[in-house]
């Protein structure tokens, strides 16, 4: 039962991250927090996450930017790499909480940065790479934040979607790799981390039509709506 809802949560998720850029991981960590913990969920939508964003670089390969891609990885990986090492010696309601957290003061800072219109250059996604990296170590999903940012830089629509997904498998690729030298990936985690992955790559190729019917405004309420519900429910985990 526990793999169904996954199945079913994932593909929902992926759909809706292959639509907006983000959401996929907002939307399915509360329910992996629920069913495995905070700490064993983190590794298992990192597993997802790799698979969900390498769903949507097939989508879009012909879009992407690879420029854009390869300067936010550049410092994003290594800091991923060493938010992991900082997220495993947290005990597991700090987790939860800091989870929750993150996602609501999400809400107000990317209506923050969109209101600024910030051009970033390649140097700017080199520079934010970092702390946006060492912090998606730690919380799971940064999507909210990467969002704006790769918008920032120009990109849109297939292009958007294909370089933001591509930067986010080599930083979710150093999180799992991460977890592995730890020796936080045991086997039931891959198999979790597995499914979890192949209902959120599904997603990705169900969206590609729908891409073009959503208006801008419309994108940020859901991203908001997403948020709000998903840092809620990590809040009720930590102190049910």
């Amino acid at each position: 039962m526990d793999y169904a809802i996954v199945l079913l949560v994932g593909t929902l998720a992926g759909t809706l991250g292959g639509i907006i850029g983000t959401g996929s991981s907002l939307m399915l960590m509360p329910v992996l927090v629920l069913l495995y913990g905070p700490q064993q969920a983190v590794p298992v939508m990192a597993i997802g996450a790799v698979m969900g964003n390498l769903g949507r670089v097939l989508a879009w390969r012909r879009e992407i930017v690879w420029r854009a891609c390869a300067a936010y990885c550049l410092t994003a990986v290594p800091a991923a790499a060493l938010g992991v090492r900082t997220l495993l010696i947290l005990p597991p309601r700090a987790v939860e909480i800091a989870l929750g957290l993150f996602f609501l003061a999400m809400i107000p800072a990317r209506r923050w940065m969109a209101r600024h219109q910030f051009a970033f250059s390649l140097l700017h996604l080199a520079l934010i790479g970092a702390p946006i990296g060492f912090l998606t170590g730690i919380v799971v999903s940064t999507g909210p934040i990467t969002v704006p940012v790769f918008l920032g830089h120009g990109l849109e629509r297939g292009s958007f979607l294909g370089t933001e997904a591509a930067a986010s498998v080599a930083v979710y690729a150093a999180k799992v790799g991460s977890f592995q030298a730890f020796g936080a990936l045991p086997a039931a985690v891959v198999l979790q981390g597995l499914i979890a992955g192949a209902a959120l790559m599904s997603g990705a190729f169900l969206a590609r039509p729908l891409v073009l019917s959503l208006t801008p405004a419309a994108m940020r309420l859901l991203i908001d709506g997403l948020m709000l519900c998903s840092g809620t429910a990590l809040l009720w985990a930590a102190f049910r």
